[in-house]
């Protein structure tokens, strides 16, 4: 990367740079609703009825001195001419008093009228004016935005896509090592992206009404994706014909399926059931289907970014420096990671985005703490598991949405004890199934200075947090939580970030200007350079995971299941079983609107609580996260320790439990909780 604050490589200048753009542009729309609402209550408040004046008044078209005496002898002689309604109302029998009553009654409004356009007109100052233009460019900004969301949305998702394509980002079973898994791979991307792009094509051919007519903005929406996948597959043929020198020869061609992309798969499986059903158009459908919550995928757009911009912050090792000086065995730090992480992912949206942002972090510092490669990899595997069931993590705001019986206090209340049953489990087994350090810490007495210590230079991150939300607050009325965190937390983010560049400077006595512009301008770019890779990851994978759902959903495979059971326990058993599958197969936000649609009706009606379900729900998506085959979480940990480390940790000698820690420990601490939270309720309503 050049070191020069606006010297970027070509990927920057048109993949990281237009994605930075794009999300400060969501950010922009969702803030300027806020300012729009304060503008309207200022304009309120400094000009009574500042409602009406946000229109130029009209002059009524009526008569206010009005010849009452002539209208009414008008008004007589008028017989109704051919009108027939007047027979038939009997105006043929005319009233003079009742005639001049009427005509009164409408020179009166007249006058009303007059009187109010006077007032107005002369309410119509010239600050009113100004007031008015920059309140009603905002309005307009908000309504652009809300109509750009679904374009911006197709161009983040596929530009994102075509950089984690070009570079060798995308969520796999294991990396790319040989030419042979290297070609296994890029073959097979690009087969699927040209699935992609073909059944885009007849998507929008099929959309063309019987008179050949389209809405000029569902054009667009179809032309936006066709370019994409095909932008996608031209990146993935360029992939394949560049062969990198630094691919070691040889390899097995099982072991070269498992580097092909988990979306590429997801393609593979419902491209090639679509076509075999006579829908080639099916993939192109459901991501489509996109479209219909686009605020929800950008909302996971801009956590992604949050956990990147945290990843350039310093915040991780500050906070591990408090619990440094207690000098905790492996096995208690490895605890207090996965419980403190619990509040970063809660606000980062979900488990995947936050071991990306913080999962290399926490496995140092295990590491540099004498922790086992294995202890650190379940550790740092399973900290983006706990805090899922928190306010204001997004996955739980969409089941709200989507679901109209259960609504997010509910869920968050009962989420609480969620996490304090996973916290306990995941502290007791990691404390005492094969523990192999002493519980010991140090004396109080030597921890407690240098913590309190490590806490001061935690005090100016939570200050600078603490103004943005206070700002939000007074300013535009805003309180956080899990509908306003998506478009504060990047501000936030950013705020932490130039805090953090104005103090180096300050620290290291540099000249003010230049060097702290371009010290945030790097950590941003660089944080969006992360981004945009992982957005692309994990969007087209969360599409095709939608996809998935609708080959299970048009193969009526849940309807080969009971739709209703006599007995709870036996309909809890089954949706525990389902939903780990679905957790192990499917990304969460795919996995729900699947759920959503098809398990969770066969649930209600065999007497579940709705809340009862979807704590179940969340519970076992996160052990499907850390189950194989897939176990995207450790996917993901592999991606930000890197291969060598895994490798190495697999190699290390011991019991079969030491052996496969990483694996066996989530599994029992988050299993015992799957099963206490899926049948203990049960005892109570059952």
């Amino acid at each position: 990367m050049s070191q020069g604050g606006f010297h970027r490589s070509g990927r920057e200048w048109f993949s990281s740079l237009p994605a930075c753009l794009l999300l400060l542009a969501v950010v922009l729309f969702s803030t300027s609703s806020d300012i729009h609402n304060q503008m309207l209550r200022g304009g309120e408040q400094l000009w009574s009825g500042y409602y009406k004046l946000r229109a130029d008044p009209v002059a009524p078209s009526c008569d206010p001195d009005r010849d009452i005496e002539a209208a009414v002898q008008e008004k007589m002689a008028d017989d109704g001419g051919d009108d027939p309604m007047a027979a038939l109302l009997g105006e043929s029998d005319k009233d003079p008093d009742k005639i001049r009553l009427s005509i009164e009654r409408s020179v009166e409004d007249c006058r009303k009228s007059y009187a109010s356009y006077e007032e107005l007109k002369d309410k119509l100052t010239p600050g009113v004016k100004a007031y008015r233009t920059v309140e009603l460019f905002v309005a307009d900004l908000i309504a652009f935005g809300l109509e750009s969301q679904r374009y911006i949305l197709v161009i983040l998702v596929m530009l994102c896509a075509v950089t984690a394509t070009l570079t060798r980002h995308h969520i796999a079973m294991r990396a790319m090592e040989t030419r042979l898994d290297y070609t296994v791979s890029h073959t097979l991307q690009t087969v699927a992206n040209a699935m992609l792009l073909g059944s885009s094509v007849i998507f929008r051919q099929s959309s063309f009404g019987s008179d050949n007519s389209m809405s000029s903005e569902e054009l667009l929406l179809h032309n936006l994706w066709i370019i994409g996948f095909a932008a996608l597959t031209l990146a993935s043929l360029y992939r394949l014909i560049r062969v990198p020198d630094d691919l070691q020869e040889g390899g097995e061609v099982n072991r070269a399926f498992l580097a092909v992309p988990l979306y590429t798969v997801m393609c593979l499986i419902s491209g090639t059931y679509f076509a075999l059903i006579g829908h080639a158009s099916g993939i192109g459908i459901y991501l489509g289907k996109m479209m219909e919550l686009s605020d929800m995928f950008l909302n996971v757009g801009l956590y992604v970014w949050v956990g990147m911009m945290l990843k350039q912050t310093r915040l991780a090792t500050l906070v591990f420096n408090v619990f440094r000086p207690w000098r905790m065995p492996p096995e208690l730090l490895a605890v207090v990671a996965v419980l403190v992480a619990a509040v970063p992912t809660a606000y980062t949206g979900a488990s995947g985005i936050f071991v990306i942002a913080a999962g290399a972090v926490i496995y140092s510092e295990l590491r540099a703490a004498g922790a086992r490669r294995q202890l650190a990899l379940a550790a740092t595997a399973m900290s983006g598991s706990m805090g899922v069931v928190l306010r204001p993590c997004l996955l739980v705001v969409v089941i709200a949405y989507l679901n109209r019986e259960v609504t997010t206090d509910e869920l968050f209340g009962w989420g609480i004890w969620v996490f304090v049953l996973t916290a306990v489990m995941f502290t007791a087994v990691a404390l005492t199934v094969n523990r192999q350090n002493r519980f010991e810490l140090a004396p109080a007495s030597t921890a407690f200075p240098p913590m309190m210590g490590a806490l001061k230079h935690l005090v100016p991150y939570a200050l600078v947090i603490a103004a943005v939300v206070l700002l939000y607050r007074f300013a535009l009325d805003v309180k956080m939580d899990e509908f306003s965190a998506p478009r504060l937390l990047p501000v936030i983010m950013l705020a932490i970030l130039l805090y953090e560049q104005i103090s180096l400077k300050n620290r290291k006595g540099r000249a003010s200007g230049e060097i702290n512009h371009q010290g945030l301008e790097r950590s941003l770019r660089s944080a969006t350079n992360d981004t945009t890779a992982e957005i692309g990851a994990l969007l087209l994978l969360l599409g095709l995971s939608v996809s998935i759902g609708g080959v299970i959903e048009r193969s009526h495979l849940m309807e080969t299941f009971p739709q209703s059971f006599d007995s709870a326990w036996s309909a809890m058993l089954l949706m525990v079983v389902i939903l780990v599958v679905l957790g192990m197969i499917m990304d969460a936000f795919g996995a729900v609107i699947l759920v959503t649609a098809t398990v969770a009706g066969i649930a209600y009606s065999s007497g579940i609580h709705p809340i009862h379900f979807w704590m179940v729900t969340l519970v076992a998506f996160e052990l499907g996260y850390l189950s194989p085959p897939v176990a995207l979480n450790h996917l993901l940990t592999r991606q930000v320790v890197g291969e060598a480390e895994v490798l190495a940790a697999q190699q290390e000698e011991g019991t079969f439990y030491q052996r496969h820690e990483r694996i066996i420990m989530p599994l029992i601490a988050m299993g015992i909780s799957l099963v206490l939270v899926a049948f203990v309720p049960l005892l109570f309503y059952a």
